[in-house]
């Protein structure tokens, strides 16, 4: 019924991405919520008022408790992305700041 959580991939295999800043590889497929996990990090964000960290909960698109920083962009569900080589993952903190145009 349940997958058990992947272990870090080998050093010469698996996707090579960055996680806040530190070059990792992990299993093909997984998504950049695991990657977070598989990186050592319990928390993917911090809530806006009171700044509490929040882990992936739901893992499947609908808690929003995955929300995370992926190649620049803010606020992306990374447990409904999957990791692609290059890829740049940074946890999430605070409020998203908006651009007034």
């Amino acid at each position: 019924m349940f997958r058990k959580r992947p272990e870090p991939a080998p050093a010469k295999a698996g996707v090579p991405v960055t996680v806040e800043g530190s070059d990792i590889r992990v299993p093909q497929g997984v998504s950049a919520a695991a990657a977070v996990l598989l990186a050592g990090f319990a928390a993917i964000r911090e809530t806006p008022v009171s700044s509490a960290p929040r882990g992936p909960y739901c893992l499947m698109g609908v808690c929003f408790d995955c929300l995370a920083e992926i190649d620049g962009v803010a606020n992306r569900q990374s447990c409904m992305v999957t990791v692609v080589p290059g890829m740049a993952i940074r946890r999430q903190r605070g409020k998203r700041t908006v651009a007034i145009e």
